[in-house]
């Protein structure tokens, strides 16, 4: 088919996420063929270099080989078998490896992650996540526990569980009057503290805010979820250290469960396999998906405690079980995919080979800062973002309309670049394969687009 009768038919047929359609039927698609490596074919031939890893999946660059035989040798035993009352092969030894992982990451601290429930994408990750830490507590006998306390400019996800421990008003706002109530406090984003803070001398007054809701409600509040080190849809909003062990010794002091959503930050995204280990705490429950198939299949996790899990131990006339499931849970081909993007990352050091890249990505990201409106450039590992200000001094933002973080990522696409923006925040999350010149030529791009756009 031509490119443009494709066009056509996409317009046509599908509706897509996030996106203004009326906008999206006045330009012409870009329609994906093929990918390599960090970069991506569109059906006129043309490469692009992948900027943003297909939305934050990829890690080890499309068309792995070592992924593509692992999903090529189970076509050859069963693309899918249910696992509400069977098991598969690649879903045992996929669990196996990552608890292996797990303990290895997470080495000598409480609590300690054991159990694996299989979903299929971060927001069901984050749904398990909430269902088990509600019903946990009903089945210890805290039955006012049924609430949750997240953070401002959170992202868990678009389902509707997702949705209500979320706090970015431009997507979760329209859909207030579906969700349930929960708790919210102050995000921990110092460029823009809500709390009108200067990190030098605050104290951690973001913290504060939380002991005062954990003091009033803390018989209400069954758990906290949060985005450790970055909340990332949120605009890239990266933590100042010592944040998350804050929040992880307040969840103690008032028996309240962590949950670590690292769907976008986990699998080496930040320098670490996975964010919480940067400041040595573990959570009660971890939801993992994006990178762990590297973007071949869908897939996530929920990983509990085993006394979590006990607590759903009983007779069956006492209806303690989990009542929640999917019918792709434990998919063997993405399981099998899952279990070769582990051996990569052991095969290729690809944590450790990363950390010259990161230093490298700060490097470039510091020359950009001094762009006139440029007002903060602010990364964790290899993820990073760029915010753009109308004004550097007052810190005045673009208003939204203008969609400036669009117009450099159009310009960046006519060199050869894919960006997708958070409003006015240029994030930069390419695959963690990729080599240290494409990097160059992915942040000398960026500054160039950049500069191009606001001349």
């Amino acid at each position: 088919m031509s490119d443009l009768f494709l066009a056509d038919l996409d317009k046509k047929f599908i509706w897509h996420p996030f996106t203004q359609m009326k906008g999206w039927a006045e330009e012409k698609p870009i329609i994906i063929k093929e990918g390599k490596g960090c970069f991506l074919k569109d059906t006129n031939g043309r490469w692009y270099l992948d900027a943003v890893s297909s939305l934050w999946v990829n890690i080890h660059g499309h068309r792995k080989k070592e992924i593509d035989d692992a999903i090529i040798a189970q076509l050859g035993s069963i693309a899918h078998s249910t696992l509400l009352g069977l098991s598969n092969e690649p879903a045992i030894k996929y669990a196996e490896k990552l608890i292996h992982l797990i303990n290895k990451s997470f080495y000598g601290l409480k609590p300690n992650l054991s159990k694996v429930f299989y979903s299929d994408n971060g927001s069901t990750a984050v749904e398990v996540a909430l269902k088990m830490a509600f019903q946990y507590w009903i089945h210890k006998g805290e039955k006012k526990k049924t609430s949750f306390l997240s953070l401002n400019n959170a992202y868990h996800g678009d389902t509707l569980g997702a949705v209500s421990v979320g706090g970015i008003e431009i997507f979760h706002d329209t859909f207030r009057p579906l969700l349930f109530k929960t708790f919210k406090a102050p995000a921990p984003f110092c460029y823009r503290c809500e709390l009108k803070k200067e990190r030098a001398a605050c104290s951690f007054a973001c913290l504060g805010e939380i002991e005062k809701i954990f003091k009033a409600y803390a018989d209400e509040i069954s758990a906290f979820i949060v985005e450790p080190l970055v909340q990332a849809a949120g605009g890239m909003l990266v933590w100042p250290e010592g944040y998350l062990k804050g929040v992880r010794e307040l969840c103690d002091r008032y028996k309240v469960m962590l949950i670590a959503d690292e769907v976008a930050t986990g699998f080496g995204r930040t320098g670490k396999m996975f964010a919480c280990e940067h400041e040595s705490v573990a959570p009660d429950i971890i939801c993992l998906s994006k990178g762990i198939t590297n973007g071949y299949m869908p897939l996530a996790v929920t990983i509990a405690t085993d006394e979590i899990y006990n607590a759903f131990l009983g007779e069956y006339s006492e209806l303690k079980t989990f009542f929640h499931g999917h019918s792709y849970t434990g998919n063997p081909l993405a399981c099998a995919a899952a279990i070769a993007c582990l051996d990569i990352f052991e095969k290729e050091n690809t944590v450790a080979e990363l950390q010259p890249k990161i230093k490298l990505l700060e490097e470039r990201l510091s020359e950009i800062s001094e762009l006139s409106c440029v007002g903060n450039v602010r990364n964790k590992g290899m993820i990073s973002g760029i915010e753009l200000v109308k004004d550097k001094k007052s810190k005045e933002p673009y208003p939204w309309e203008d969609k400036m973080g669009w117009k450099v990522a159009d310009n960046a696409r006519d060199k050869g670049v894919l960006m997708r923006p958070l409003g006015n925040v240029i994030v930069v999350m390419p695959p963690l394969s990729i080599s240290v010149d494409n990097l160059n030529y992915l942040m000398d791009t960026t500054k160039k687009s950049i500069i191009s756009v606001m001349a």
